[in-house]
Parts: structure tokens; sequence; C-alpha cells
């Protein structure tokens, strides 16, 4: 799909059916998704931050449903953004008929982006933000929001302050849903990527003081691309110039750790541009590199 490009999918609206839905799980959840659809109704028309991640997704299918063609899933194409994530973004779009826009957004010129200190997600959703502002009122739409949940607000996510600058909206927060409970809707409604591990951005694998690039994001994705051709499924690949510190999934570190597949991991890395490979024996572990800023930094949270 073109950059640019705005397609609606539908041929009949792309409505799921209520039935379809239906939460399963407990009166408490069922009550959460009656507050997130009377939220998405009173708002009438929304443009959706849409990255193809179970937020984001379970909430722009949600809004689709909700609101018809009043809704419109904004995808932003970046160096950023993992090819093998922009097409699984747009194949879950097609798979509803959802109307989707891909916009090409430009974060990695901006030099207080690139030189990726604790503020790098703020300049990034600054960035995202800003132009979806500027199309917003072209395209006849009166809000927008994005897919934080009500965990996200426990993590350091700076990108919530520039949400709050742009009056970005989080309804799946102010509905109480969890990641979890998020997980447990998107089963329920039939949506194969409710258990698709989370996928932030290419540069949250960059360790905070090293400039990010294109080049650099080029060997962090090539990379964990080459481990998932090895058939590992939760991992990143953090880059710490020449060395790739490579996080698997605790439930996936015992196939890791035979000399042959240890043979393989450093083979793949080295061919993306690595020089040095370690195998982090902690396992993956979301925002890891967090732990390396200042506690007074941390407790700022996303403020």
């Amino acid at each position: 799909m073109a950059v640019g490009e705005t397609v609606n999918l539908s041929g009949t609206g792309g409505k799921e059916s209520e039935q379809a839905i239906a939460p399963t799980e407990g009166s408490d959840l069922q009550a959460k998704l009656g507050v997130l659809e009377s939220r998405l109704r009173q708002l009438g028309s929304l443009m959706v931050a849409y990255s193809g991640g179970v937020d984001s997704a379970y909430l722009a299918a949600t809004a689709h449903r909700v609101l018809g063609g009043k809704m419109l899933a904004v995808l932003a194409d970046s160096p950023s953004l993992a090819r093998r994530d922009m097409e699984q973004a747009v194949a879950f779009a097609q798979s509803l008929g959802m109307p989707l826009h891909v916009m090409a957004t430009e974060e990695l010129d901006r030099p207080e982006y690139q030189r990726n200190d604790a503020n790098r997600c703020f300049h990034c959703k600054d960035e995202l933000f800003t132009s979806m502002e500027a199309l917003r009122p072209a395209l006849g739409f009166t809000h927008i929001a994005y897919g934080m949940n009500a965990d996200d607000t426990r993590d350091y996510r700076p990108g919530q302050r520039a949400a709050e600058q742009h009056a970005v909206l989080a309804p799946l927060a102010e509905a109480g849903l969890t990641k979890q409970e998020v997980r447990a809707l998107s089963k329920a409604a039939g949506y194969t990527l409710w258990d698709r591990p989370a996928a932030p951005c290419l540069s949250s694998r960059v360790e905070y003081g090293r400039t990010v690039t294109r080049e650099v994001l080029e060997q962090v994705e090539k990379g964990e691309e080459s481990l998932r051709q090895l058939g590992f499924r939760e991992l990143r690949v953090r880059h710490h110039g020449e060395l790739a510190r490579v996080e698997i999934a605790r439930a996936e570190l015992p196939r890791a750790l035979s000399m042959e597949m240890l043979d393989q991991i450093s083979a793949a890395l080295k061919h993306a541009g690595f020089q040095y490979i370690t195998l982090d024996c902690s396992g993956f572990r979301s925002g890891s590199m967090n732990a390396l800023l200042p506690v007074d930094v941390l407790a700022r949270r996303g403020a």
C-alpha cells in the first residue's frame, strides 16, 4: 500500500457482527467493553494512530465496528517500523475491511530524535501526532486517539506527554482496560493477533546515547528477522555498537543453549553487521534499556 493512500477496504461497511466480538471472560470485562464502545460512540468520528500491535489494532477494530466509515486507522511508515510489522498491520486492516491511511513520518530527520536520549519517544510521538493533526481537518475527522492501555501508565513512556500536549485520547485506558484484558477481548473477537508479542519501534533496541540512523535500524531489523527465521518468537536484538545483546523469552531460552544453535545465532548476527554477540541470561524483558536510566527520570513515567 502506497504512502499517502487512504483506502476503505470494506465492501459492506466492514463491521463485524456484535455476536462475533462478544467477550467471553466475565461481567467486569464486558462492562469495560461497554464503556469503551460508549466512549467511541460519543466521539462521533475518530482517527486512530495504528501500528498493528494488539492495543492499537483492537482500538481501531472496535472504533470501526462502532463508527463505521467515521473512523480511520493511520499507519506511520518510517525507518523505525520493521517491514514485517508494516505488512502485518496492513493485512489486519484488510482482513476487517477497515479504512487505512499510510502516512510517512520523518522523526529520523529530527536531531533531537537522532541523539537518542531518554526523551526519544516523545519526539517520535510528537512527529506522529503533529502529522495526524495536519491531516485530520482535511479528511474531516474530529478526534485523534492512540492505543495506550491502563498498564502503560506504570512504565516510563515519554510518548504519553506528547499525546497530552496534542490532546490525543486514550480510550482503552479511559475504560480501564489492561494489556491482558485487551488480549482477552481480541481473542474473543477472533483476531489472530491476540497473542502477538509486543513490537515497539526498532529505535527502542538502541542503547541510549547512541545515534539512531537508518543503518543502525536496518541492522537491528535484519538481526531480529534472522532470529525469527531460526524459529524464535519473542526476542530483541539490543544494539550496543559492535555488540549485539540478544534477549530471548525464557520459555524459548533452552532451545538457544545448544552449541549448534549458538553458532547459528552468532553467524546470523555477524551477517547483520555485529562483531560481537552475547546472549542475555535474564531472557527477554520489555523495556530493558530503561533499567539504565537515572531514578529521577524513571520517576517521571509519562509526564
